[in-house]
């Protein structure tokens, strides 16, 4: 008899894992809350621009082409991939400008012009980020922590890398000018982590950059999303939208059925979640649920983000695709966001202009942006977003128009903005998180949510939530991690 099982959610982690099982014959049911598929990465069409929630970097393209070929299948046939070249510009608010790229000898004439002692330090560097990338990513990326012992057999290479001490730590041991250091730890802010906390593991990011590029999804990252909801599809994939799950149902200790708002209900041999991690145990109906939500509420959550989307008349050709402004503090304003009070008045911002890649992202003629802001969730910070959101918004066109965006404002055509709210009602998000916990080593691999859960032996996880975590290579390797174990669990 053919095994069946549900994916609740289908950000990128949940199809991901939907198209592994399907094509390992396991007959698939995704089941998403919202009008349209994508999770985090959904978009919006207004007055002809398109406009894409997040995230907008793909790195590792191969992690993705993996998921055609497991069927014999091209992901080229749904997806057309564009490289992104630079990868970001950076900029600090004194007009210094840094391209960082895969160009060598325009790194090293960069970096020479920032301070020339450390041309060596960054290749040292980018040798240390190439060892982490091969004992984190390559070695442990897609493997379940399910026990210590996991823990305790990786532990040697960890501590060869010092994973107790921080990304912007380690970067501070090979380079000595402080907007480099800047540039090569920014990084881990993309997959919810303090730059001055987070484990020095997550350097791998700049070797994965340096090596697979950075990608756009031609269309944009909707246009990924609805490549894979395509291919889950033709292998016999079912994906129900606008219709959320409100209870996971148990019998004897184990996921039975799940039931929606609307009333239906379905059994299934397995249950993955793709959706907020408390939020998952909060519908849980056995008392496993309560309990593992009420521990989780105790753990340190990332920040969420505020998202300015805008488009406008006319096109910014100066401006590139990916763009990072540093504001006047680094470490102030990270210790603002990860412990929270209120928020800075000074925000760092990425600046996403997809028309610099993809003109059809807009009507002809015009540009389409979104500006983010990372700030404290909704635990962190008693801000009034209803009220506060429009003065927030303003302050960071203000800022754009002041550095890169000269005239902006008499140029706009379309705008809106998402915030922490938005999270916390649009997805479930605990506390308005934008990343589910935060990537410190104790909420890392075995401390981070098991890929299947301790007490629920068919109850799994995908996603941000769970080993690895956020970034779309982290919740892809998830799926891989987390399919790996139910393949094995319904055949057995």
């Amino acid at each position: 008899m053919t095994r069946r099982a549900a994916v609740i959610g289908s950000g990128f982690g949940g199809l991901a894992l939907a198209i592994r099982l399907q094509s390992a014959g396991i007959e698939t049911v995704v089941v998403e809350a919202r009008d349209k598929p994508g999770g985090r990465a959904y978009h919006w069409e207004k007055d002809g621009h398109v406009f894409d929630a997040g995230p907008t970097v793909i790195t590792d393209p191969a992690c993705l082409r993996e998921l055609w070929a497991l069927s014999g299948s091209e992901m080229d046939a749904d997806v057309e991939l564009v490289p992104v070249s630079p990868f970001y510009r950076l900029s600090w608010p004194d007009g210094t400008q840094f391209d960082y790229l895969s160009d060598d000898a325009r790194l090293d004439e960069q970096i020479a012009a920032l301070d020339p002692a450390d041309v060596e330090g960054y290749r040292r560097f980018l040798q240390y980020s190439a060892g982490v990338y091969r004992e984190g990513y390559e070695k442990l990326g897609a493997v379940p922590f399910l026990d210590f012992s996991a823990m305790l057999r990786a532990a040697p290479q960890l501590a060869r890398y010092q994973a107790w001490r921080s990304v912007y730590s380690i970067v501070s041991g090979f380079v000595r000018n402080e907007k480099l250091r800047q540039a090569l730890s920014f990084h881990t802010l993309l997959v919810g982590g303090n730059p001055m906390t987070t484990s020095a593991i997550y350097a791998l990011i700049h070797k994965l950059e340096r090596d697979g590029g950075v990608w756009f999804a031609k269309g944009g990252t909707n246009a990924l999303i609805a490549g894979m909801v395509r291919h889950f599809e033709r292998l016999g994939g079912t994906v129900q939208l606008g219709d959320p799950v409100e209870e996971i149902e148990t019998t004897d200790g184990r996921t039975a059925a799940i039931r929606t708002r609307s009333g239906w209900r379905e059994r299934f041999d397995a249950v993955a979640s793709n959706a907020d991690i408390v939020r998952t145990y909060d519908m849980l109906g056995h008392r496993r649920g309560p309990q593992a939500a009420a521990r989780l509420r105790k753990r340190r959550f990332s920040p969420s983000l505020f998202v300015v989307h805008f488009g406008t008349e006319g096109a910014w050709p100066d401006v590139p695709h990916h763009s990072i402004l540093f504001g006047p503090r680094y470490q102030g304003l990270l210790s603002d966001i990860y412990r929270g009070g209120g928020l800075a008045d000074d925000p760092s911002l990425y600046l996403h202009h997809p028309t610099a890649t993809d003109p059809s992202m807009a009507p002809p003629g015009h540009s389409t942006f979104y500006a983010l802001a990372p700030v404290p969730h909704l635990g962190k910070a008693p801000v009034d977003w209803e009220r506060e959101g429009p003065v927030y918004r303003d302050r960071i066109l203000d800022i754009l128009e002041e550095r890169v965006l000269p005239g902006l404002r008499g140029r706009i055509t379309t705008l809106f903005h998402y915030g922490p709210n938005d999270f916390e009602s649009d997805l479930g998000a605990h506390l308005g998180s934008a990343f589910s916990l935060e990537p410190v080593l104790w909420q890392s691999a075995w401390f981070r949510v098991h890929n299947r859960d301790d007490r629920i032996p068919n109850l799994y996880f995908v996603g941000a939530g769970t080993h690895p975590g956020a970034g779309i290579p982290g919740v892809v390797g998830s799926a891989k991690a987390t399919a790996g174990l139910m393949i094995a669990d319904l055949a057995a």
